[in-house]
């Protein structure tokens, strides 16, 4: 039996959603009769610098044929007490992916995933110490991850525009939070990266 993993922060748990309509559980259920065992190691509120710390045993010691990674939505973030960093920098986060990809390779890993983030509702008020919102971060650092998958040649879920052409307002598929997918938005989740993934991984 193959091993999928996931390994994210709270958009890959499901936060805020019963645990059966997030869309990692989803695809679970669409892979329980192909015989590949999928795992979750995400963790709410995470950054891709925590994750690389949690490397070594979340991923290489289960030894993964695929890898699911998403990460960004945490790295972008400015909090006040921060003084105008971010959480990680951009550089920073593009080096944390690009050595998760390097150690998943050296660990045997088949394919490897990398997911961009959605769009939030958070446009308006700006971040503590800078001049720019939470969803114009979001765009910075979904643009990074873009970079990140061609550079590596790894498989690229393009999030982002996905949601923004989708026919439903933004504020439908998102919590009251404009951060989080509610259940719509965890189905469109699924809807964009169950095709993906089983053509990647059951060919």
């Amino acid at each position: 039996m193959k091993k999928l993993i996931f390994f994210g922060d709270s958009i890959c748990t499901g936060q805020y959603v019963s645990i059966h309509k997030g869309w990692v559980t989803q695809l679970s259920k669409s892979l329980s009769n192909k015989n590949i065992m999928v795992l979750n190691s995400s963790v709410n509120g995470r950054t891709s610098r925590q994750a690389l710390e949690d490397m070594p045993y979340h991923i290489q010691e289960q030894h993964p044929n695929f890898l699911v990674i998403q990460f960004g939505m945490n790295d972008c973030n400015y909090w006040n007490s921060d003084r105008g960093v971010p959480r990680v920098s951009p550089k920073s986060f593009e080096a944390n992916l690009e050595e998760m990809i390097n150690r998943a390779l050296a660990f045997e890993v088949e394919k490897i995933f990398l997911n961009t983030n959605h769009p939030t509702g958070l446009n308006q008020v700006k971040l503590f110490y800078t001049n720019i919102t939470y969803e114009d971060s979001n765009e910075q650092y979904n643009t990074i991850i873009r970079k990140v998958a061609e550079n590596n040649n790894v498989i690229l879920n393009d999030i982002e525009p996905e949601f923004i052409n989708h026919r439903k307002d933004l504020k439908d598929l998102l919590l009251p939070d404009l951060l989080h997918p509610n259940e719509l938005g965890h189905k469109l989740y699924f809807k964009i990266i169950n095709p993906v993934i089983k053509m990647e991984i059951l060919n």
